[in-house]
């Protein structure tokens, strides 16, 4: 049996299951300060006999194992969660191995095994919420060098109507600073699920969202792109998104039908917390192999 923990910046959630991503049980738990939120996880836990434990978290994180503050939180706009030891808390709590990697990431891997990606080695997964994040499978396995992807921190060309000047606290005007959720709650004055009916908020969403993906394809090159998140729900971004990446590519590369090239989750609400089931998996499956 392992444990996962898909921490958001808004709820963590938790579950218990099995390698195939079959879940047991599961809990959401608010995400205030690490005191009081990671005495809930270890209350969860501490009722299963655990083999291992993955963590798909928000970040930006430590994924690089020889660095001496792998497995931490770091550059968070979450100040109470700034270089919270994430890893080495559940280490010492539990004693089992630990999986770990963005939110993203792991919501990646949920959909390259599991979900709306299974059967290829090669996908992209971006989630358009509270912020804007991107996890890449490449050949199999998750994109990492340094550190792991940013890509909702890229440049986007601002549209020539829209005067907003960004709401992300680092760049500004980046991807996330124009299109993640927070943003078009300050630009247009509402939330976005009371906007539904305001054609010019999707369509300026469409094209934000179409520019990264253009860069995606081009340097990436995905067998498929999964579009995540609160702001995705509202599906006609997803036309919006499909005009103008084509007018973007103008036929530079060619594509399959973008209705199923750029798809919603297969998994649902479910791919980071079944991506975290397989990082655990593959932490146990690690530990073995080096016994």
């Amino acid at each position: 049996m392992f444990g996962a923990i898909e921490a958001g910046g808004t709820k963590f959630v938790c579950a218990v299951g099995d390698e195939l991503g079959t879940i047991i049980d599961r809990i959401k738990i608010p995400t205030t300060v690490p005191e009081e939120t990671m005495a809930e996880v270890m209350a969860f836990f501490k009722k299963y006999e655990l083999n291992a434990i993955g963590i798909g978290s928000f970040g930006p994180v430590d994924v690089n194992r020889e660095s001496p503050t792998y497995g931490m939180i770091t550059s968070t706009p979450k100040l109470a969660w700034r270089n919270f030891p994430f890893v080495q808390v559940l280490k010492d709590a539990f004693s089992v191995p630990i999986g770990f990697n963005t939110d993203v990431n792991a919501a990646a891997l949920g959909e390259a095994v599991h979900g709306a990606a299974k059967g290829l080695d090669n996908c992209l997964y971006i989630t358009v919420g509270t912020g804007i994040g991107a996890g890449a499978v490449v050949q199999g396995k998750l994109l990492q060098g340094l550190s792991h992807p940013e890509m909702g921190h890229i440049l986007v060309r601002r549209h020539p109507n829209d005067e907003y000047q960004g709401k992300c606290p680092y760049h500004g005007d980046c991807l996330e600073g124009l299109a993640a959720g927070p943003a078009i709650e300050e630009r247009w004055g509402e939330k976005g699920f009371d906007l539904v009916d305001r054609k010019e908020v999707w369509e300026l969403e469409g094209y934000y969202i179409a520019q990264a993906l253009m860069q995606y394809i081009l340097i990436l090159s995905p067998k498929r792109i999964i579009l995540g998140g609160g702001v995705m729900n509202q599906k006609q971004v997803f036309t919006s998104v499909y005009k103008y990446l084509q007018e973007l590519l103008n036929d530079y590369v060619s594509l399959p039908d973008l209705k199923e090239y750029i798809v919603s989750p297969g998994l649902g609400d479910d791919a980071g917390i079944t991506g975290s089931l397989l990082l655990a998996h593959q932490a146990f499956t690690e530990e073995n192999l080096r016994k």
